[in-house]
């Protein structure tokens, strides 16, 4: 039988604590809770956490130097926790590493969500063939095809790449920088309407339900029909 996986909550309200604790337990997993940015840098070392919930806002040292001192040593899966209404800082956050956000307040419903999909997997299964499988598409790597719900799509080198980089991270959100970055290189890391047109000629072409959302301000996610 599998360990239950351990949740680390970094946060310094303990309100944040007394909600998050019992209902995250409740929902089947173990809990560790820091109130600092030090304690969670000494936890996350020491515990080797499956996941960690990080609070932007901490008493002794920024969230975001949180986060880069984390990726110097782990990989943990990272979902920001922030009453931080501006664009800037969510963005900051994902390009240094973290793999999502939850605007506090939150919904729990929301959060266990974003939570299961960060556990299940970093990135999307890649058989053997060599083929991305992200709910009811699937991406041949090899030879360049794609299919929905089996139908074969039609997609330029560009589109197929953009899906590809999504897919490859279904779930996650990745910013418009680095998106442009790894599809036009650093000298359009600015150019977003490269990437709008892209991604609308991309929903058009995958068809019905919105498989690509957009993340207002920030990036694009996949959204796959995997549980």
């Amino acid at each position: 039988m599998n360990a239950a996986p351990q949740i680390l909550v970094i946060d310094d309200e303990k309100q944040i604590h007394r909600f998050l604790g019992p209902a995250l337990e409740a929902a089947g997993y173990v809990v560790a809770r820091a109130e600092s940015g030090a304690e969670g840098l000494r936890l996350a070392a020491n515990g080797a956490p499956d996941l960690v919930l990080l609070d932007l806002g901490l008493p002794d040292l920024d969230g975001q130097e949180v986060l880069r001192r984390l990726r110097d040593f782990s990989a943990v899966p990272v979902i920001v926790l922030s009453a931080r209404e501006r664009e800037a800082e969510k963005i900051a956050a994902l390009d240094g590493g973290a793999d999502d956000y939850v605007e506090k307040p939150f919904a729990l419903g929301e959060l266990l969500a974003r939570l299961r999909a960060a556990l299940r997997r970093q990135t999307a299964s890649i058989d053997e063939a060599g083929t991305i499988h992200a709910g009811d598409i699937e991406i041949d790597l090899a030879r360049h095809e794609v299919r929905r719900s089996g139908a074969p799509l039609a997609l330029t080198r560009r589109e197929f790449a953009l899906l590809a980089l999504l897919a490859r991270h279904d779930g996650r959100v990745l910013t418009h920088r680095q998106l442009l970055v790894a599809l036009w290189g650093h000298a359009h890391a600015e150019d977003i309407n490269y990437l709008r047109v892209s991604v609308w000629q991309l929903r058009r072409k995958l068809g019905p339900g919105n498989v690509i959302v957009n993340e207002p301000g920030v990036g694009y996610r996949l959204r796959s029909t995997q549980a």
